[in-house]
């Protein structure tokens, strides 16, 4: 379900659909950093993981992160270069939303 939620949201094997949520999501990012899209940040691991359909197998799932996954290990490098905490609306709290069907990735 993860996977499908990505897709919804507008991130798929073709590219960000333009008007979708990702369109959005990739505008605010570009915004955010100066005008370009961070390597590594929500909109490019989102692209990503909706073109190669690897959401899940990621460990970000319909039901939250998997211990042990890549994405628990995004998450506590996140957290440790925060302090402790992940600041709402970052890489791992956003591609958790929509894989979550947040966002507008809702099937």
């Amino acid at each position: 379900m993860s996977d499908r939620n990505v897709h919804n949201a507008g991130f798929t094997p073709l590219g960000i659909t333009r008007g979708s949520t990702a369109s959005n999501i990739m505008a605010n990012d570009a915004k955010g950093h100066g005008g370009g899209v961070p390597s590594g940040g929500a909109t490019s691991s989102l692209q990503k993981m909706g073109a190669r359909s690897s959401t899940h197998s990621s460990g970000f799932t319909s039901s939250g992160i998997a211990g042990g996954s890549k994405a628990s290990s995004m998450m506590s490098d996140q957290a440790r270069s925060h302090g402790g905490g992940v600041p709402k609306g970052s890489t791992v709290p956003t591609i958790q939303s929509v894989s979550m069907g947040g966002k507008g990735g809702k099937c």
